[in-house]
């Protein structure tokens, strides 16, 4: 299911990438040039567009691991190394708990506005955080699973 889901947000982030290229094309053809008038809101929309291609690209950036550790340790074992990342994985889960909590409030926040320029829903843009900070929580379960099987001797395929 979670594979299935990441596969999802892969295809959703490089779609997202393909369209913040428009809206930013035009901003700098509209800037150098007068085949084009300057369209304000293009620069709103590319800030979405922006906002969450980067909130998409941290789900899948924890869904395979992928941030950036710092080798303090030397290599503990098998079980020593699962230790140490689910104490790493116990931060990350504490930031995806701010993020639903605080990202909750911040969409209520915003619910009943809307954007200066597109005048877009400004809940559409802020929803983007408690919806990262699940996912987050969802891509850590499975980790912390894998990590307590090899932390408790079982394999991962039993």
């Amino acid at each position: 299911m979670t594979a299935a889901y990441s596969r999802l947000l892969s295809f959703v982030v490089v779609f997202s990438v393909g369209i913040l290229v428009v809206p930013v094309m035009l901003q700098i053809v509209s800037r150098y040039s007068n085949l084009i008038p300057s369209y304000i809101w293009t620069e709103e929309l590319a800030r979405f567009l922006f906002i969450w291609t980067v909130m998409i690209g941290t789900i899948i950036g924890v869904r395979d691991a992928a941030h950036f550790d710092v080798d303090l340790l030397p290599r503990l074992g098998a079980r020593g190394d699962a230790f140490m990342r689910i104490v790493a994985k116990l931060g990350v889960l504490t930031i995806a708990i701010v993020f639903v909590y605080g990202g909750i409030e911040f969409t209520q926040f915003a619910w009943n506005r809307t954007s200066e320029l597109a005048e877009l829903p400004l809940w559409l843009i802020h929803i983007a955080w408690p919806i990262a900070g699940v996912s987050w929580v969802i891509f850590l379960g499975e980790q912390f699973v894998d990590d307590l099987r090899v932390l408790f001797g079982k394999t991962i395929s039993s």
